[in-house]
């Protein structure tokens, strides 16, 4: 049936989705940390290629995982 549910997920969308959001910026903000972490101690011990790799990745993932949620919010 047309709008079938609709009510339903509209209504549980705000309910406690504050702690969820939260989570997903403070979750995003500590992949950003490991991937500058990584990255320090990578060019700290000489630098190596999947090092940097990691730590690049990391922080694309932590800022990615933050845009789309602030994108998702409006």
């Amino acid at each position: 049936m047309p709008g079938d549910g609709h009510r339903i997920a509209r209504r549980g969308d705000g309910l406690n989705m504050g702690w969820y959001r939260n989570a997903v910026f403070v979750f995003g903000a500590l992949f950003v940390v490991i991937g500058l972490a990584l990255l320090v101690v990578t060019a700290a011990n000489g630098g190596g290629v999947l090092g940097f790799v990691m730590g690049a990745l990391f922080v694309a993932l932590g800022v990615a995982r933050i845009q789309l949620e602030r994108k998702r919010g409006r």
